[in-house]
């Protein structure tokens, strides 16, 4: 599993003009699941995301996590972040079919919440606007085979 992390001041998903997901403080995550992904990595992911301590703290350094700062959670699938690039069109075979990456992209989300988080998200597979406020900008990559 793959994710894009941004620290954000708000955003929020639409599709065909209406809003389905919005958060204010906390993180934007397009989230990308490899065929070869399980639920060990959702819930790794998960785990890592929640606890990264990015939001400053009172002497300006980054050491606090989502919770510390009642932050929220918006989750958009985002299957391009296994694209093939060799070429100059790129190519998605690296990425998980819907019937792997939905249940992992929902069991993703059910872990967040497990953990006590607000988890806002898109829709699977639709045309999804995405606008954010970013906040630094913070922007972290999140790679299960890395971590």
């Amino acid at each position: 599993m793959r994710a894009v992390v941004t620290r954000v001041k708000r955003a929020s998903v639409q599709i065909e003009g209406k809003v389905k997901g919005s958060i204010e403080q906390g993180f934007l995550v397009l989230l990308g699941i490899a065929p070869e992904d399980t639920e060990f990595e959702a819930v790794k992911l998960a785990d890592k995301i929640c606890g990264a301590r990015v939001f400053e703290d009172e002497n300006g350094k980054m050491n606090l996590n989502l919770e510390t700062v009642g932050g929220q959670l918006l989750v958009v699938s985002q299957f391009t972040l296994f694209a093939d690039l060799k070429s100059r069109r790129p190519g998605f075979s690296n990425a998980a079919k819907p019937s792997i990456a939905i249940p992992l992209y929902e069991k993703f989300m059910e872990e967040c919440k497990n953990r006590g988080f607000s988890v806002e998200h898109g829709e699977f597979g639709a045309d999804m606007q995405v606008v954010s406020i970013n906040d630094g900008p913070v922007t972290l990559l999140f790679d299960t085979a890395e971590l």
